[in-house]
């Protein structure tokens, strides 16, 4: 398989170099952890202490990770990545929010977004999070097979309606729908709900994606459950596959609560389940979708080889690449150029909601061991092309 992912002039090529340079600045930044903790805190009590900060947020990290305020807002960033081919996912990144009516506001506002979706051929999913529509403490019994009492019981059936809802939609649009994975420790009750809605809604096509996080050892044995509850009852399996997002607070939970941790012991372990789970849909694509959440490298060439093995075409609609906005252009935009799909999830909202979404990109990229020096690599390389160093 050639190597295609270390052209940077088609990976920036949307960036002027006012852009570049910004994010030369940010990563430069995001490198230095000590630094990240501090901004963070200062940036929690700017937004809580209500200073006159989000001009400056917005100029810089948000512009950078974020597509906008609104849906609206996000059109010139959806239409220019998409002139070269790459889709976008539209994310309202909203968090930690308790109440029916913000759970419903959440659900109206997907609706919205998925009739938005079904004008526009440059989004062709939607997504949502679990608690989004839900609240989490509740998900977190329902997954430990506790006893609801009577309001709990009226509760959870409003968040399967809710569930019901914006998935009844997308199948009625013909759009598909990617459903957010979260910490183990609700996501047994956010899966129950996923398969219900498989069942119903991926009798001819993946409507429905659910997510697996592979960093999970356990992850790769439920996808094979999975996959014959989907034999025996007939419906496509539509699945998101990332390495996870809650490492630490995984681990510090099962030390804290004292049970074997659920995160596989290493990196490569988790990098093995990863690509052992993209070989087993590759192995049965036609009873499923898959769409590869991966800012990995090696996991992106594997699945191109796998593809080109089975001829299968790049632009085949049953597979999926998806970066994170402001991250990995390099995979994303030279996956474009040689026609594979391929969508960025552009997270949007109000500046000061969307925050507790950009502290956990800055922690991550932080924390994920040499994400930060390849962005500033190929950065370095490309300012180095186009002569601005």
């Amino acid at each position: 398989m050639n190597k295609i992912f270390n052209n940077t002039q088609v990976a920036f090529q949307l960036k002027g170099d006012a852009e570049l340079e910004r994010a030369y600045f940010l990563f430069r930044m995001i490198a230095n952890e000590p630094l990240v903790r501090i901004g963070t805190a200062m940036t929690n009590f700017a937004i809580k202490a209500h200073l006159p900060v989000e001009g400056l947020i917005r100029a810089t990290v948000f512009d950078h990770f974020c597509g906008g305020v609104s849906e609206l807002d996000c059109m010139p960033v959806v239409d220019k990545m998409y002139e070269v081919g790459v889709s976008a996912v539209l994310d309202y990144s909203v968090e930690g929010k308790e109440s029916d009516k913000q759970f419903d506001d959440v659900v109206a506002r997907t609706l919205k977004i998925l009739d938005f979706v079904k004008e526009k051929n440059a989004i062709p999913f939607a997504v949502f999070k679990p608690t989004a529509v839900g609240r989490f403490d509740l998900y977190k019994k329902v997954s430990r097979g506790d006893e609801l009492n009577q309001e709990e019981l009226k509760e959870w059936d409003r968040i399967r309606k809710r569930f019901e809802v914006i998935c009844k939609k997308a199948y009625e649009l013909e759009i598909s729908l990617l459903i957010d994975a979260e910490e183990s420790w609700m996501q047994d009750a956010a899966d129950e709900l996923c398969e219900i809605m498989m069942k119903k809604y991926n009798k001819e096509r993946a409507v429905v994606f659910n997510t697996l996080q592979m960093y999970r050892w356990d992850r790769l044995e439920y996808l094979k459950a999975l996959h014959e509850k989907a034999r025996e009852e007939k419906f496509i399996i539509g699945m998101k596959l990332v390495r996870g997002a809650y490492m630490e607070k995984e681990n510090a939970r099962a030390k804290e609560k004292g049970y074997p941790t659920p995160i596989c012991a290493s990196k490569k372990d988790t990098d093995d389940n990863f690509n052992a789970a993209v070989q087993y849909m590759m192995e049965h694509i036609d009873e499923m979708e898959i769409f590869l959440g991966t800012h990995n490298e090696e996991s992106s060439y594997l699945l191109m080889e796998l593809m080109q093995q089975k001829g299968i075409s790049e632009n085949d609609p049953r597979i999926w690449f998806g970066q994170l906005y402001g991250m990995s252009d390099h995979i994303s935009y030279n996956l474009a150029e040689y026609r594979f799909n391929v969508a960025k999830y552009l997270p949007f909202g109000p500046v000061k909601d969307v925050m507790p979404y950009l502290i956990r990109r800055a922690e991550e990229n932080t924390s994920v061991a040499g994400q930060t020096t390849r962005e500033l690599s190929l950065l370095s390389q490309e300012r180095r092309r186009r002569k601005l160093n």
